[in-house]
């Protein structure tokens, strides 16, 4: 993460990041973990600190910056919790951004500003019981009524729908079209006919909140239709791309910290009277995985650099979310794996860590999705 590429503005952000998740967040990540509980009041003060808005104009209460600010902000906060950088990322790089990039001006002076600053909190409804990576299989329908839209229909596994204020739902509008029929809302929590389940139980990243979603005749107004209506959630797929390189950013940084954490308890475990670091195993596995983490770094910023240049960068983006989200796993497997049977028991970070990792590669498109895209490119 010491990377000389970084500009003295990207260093002075990533440093800040750095101080405030070390001392507000890492401390009580466990904690959090334990009670499978998110502290909204977070949300607020990465607000006031305008973290929330960076990669957002100042128009909207946003602070500015890109893609590799953001990856920064995403890499610091997972580094401390995976599950505290995964609430903010859905929130901002999800729901708030499908408003800025899709929205009307009407839609985005309503919701932004008090989004940015924390103190509305966005979810984004897209996944369904049968419904996964074929997106022709949602489910959930809204039919025109007048001046609104009825839905009706389920989300599953949605991320901070426990206390969203609002939510961007995906939902069939021309089922006869498939793809072409899937359109966007922006429903508010008190909507009648919106009720939400109690928090799932997870194996890991234990203090993010996930429930379902249910819609029994919730009438939203048309004027919360967000882009056009039957394309909607194509338009959302094309500017949606920060999703991936933010889950690679969370990769680098989770990975970041198991390596350290088997690094610490490398040099304390004395085995044959020595450090188990000193043993060539043990010393040859912690460079690997530094080595990955390093290379998935530049990865992750290089398909950033390219997104702020305004080229086009699929490629880059699956790359990236590839290679960091697997590098995640094998760097927090083998970290669990040099902690022996203490990385084990429930007080460790190497387990949470072990817990937290394997859901990247599930979000934002698994790997073998991310692989097909890429052999998009370079199969022709």
């Amino acid at each position: 993460m010491n990377d000389p590429s970084l500009s003295s503005e990207e260093t002075q952000f990533r440093d800040a990041v750095r101080a405030f998740a070390e001392k507000e967040i890492a401390p009580n990540a466990a904690r959090w973990d334990l009670e499978e509980r998110y502290p909204r009041e977070l949300f607020q003060r990465l607000g006031e600190l305008g973290w929330l808005g960076a990669s957002f104009p100042t128009a909207y209460g946003g602070s500015g910056g890109g893609s590799a600010l953001y990856a920064l902000l995403c890499a610091e906060l997972a580094h401390a919790s995976a599950a505290i950088a995964l609430g903010v990322y859905v929130h901002t790089a999800l729901a708030s951004a499908a408003i800025y990039h899709l929205g009307d001006e009407a839609q985005k002076s309503h919701y932004l500003p008090h989004a940015l600053a924390g103190k509305q909190l966005g979810c984004w409804g897209y996944a369904e019981a049968g419904a996964g990576a074929d997106i022709s299989c949602v489910a959930t329908r809204a039919v025109r009524d007048g001046d609104e839209y009825v839905l009706n229909g389920a989300k599953l596994y949605i991320t901070n729908s426990p206390f969203a204020d609002f939510m961007v739902i995906v939902a069939s509008t021309a089922p006869d079209r498939g793809l072409k029929g899937m359109s966007l809302f922006i429903v508010d929590r008190e909507t009648k006919g919106v009720s939400i389940s109690a928090p799932f139980k997870k194996l890991g990243m234990g203090a993010s909140e996930m429930a379902e979603i249910v819609f029994d005749d919730a009438r939203v107004p048309v004027r919360n239709l967000l882009g056009a209506e039957h394309l909607g959630f194509l338009q959302a797929l094309k500017v949606l791309t920060l999703g991936r390189i933010a889950s690679a950013a969370f990769g680098v940084g989770l990975g970041r910290a198991a390596l350290e954490e088997a690094v610490r308890y490398a040099n304390v475990r004395m085995q044959g009277g020595k450090p188990i670091s000193q043993h060539q195993f043990v010393r040859f596995t912690l460079a690997d995985m530094a080595t990955k983490l390093d290379a998935a770094w530049r990865l992750t910023l290089h398909a950033a650099r390219v997104a702020d240049e305004g080229l086009a960068h699929d490629c880059e983006a699956s790359m990236a979310k590839l290679f960091a989200t697997e590098t995640c796993t094998y760097v927090c497997e083998r970290a669990l794996h040099l902690c022996g049977a203490q990385g084990y028991m429930r007080e460790s970070a190497a387990q949470r860590f072990y817990r937290d990792c394997k859901v990247l590669e599930l979000g934002e498109g698994t790997s073998e999705i991310q692989r097909e895209t890429i052999f998009r490119f370079i199969g022709k």
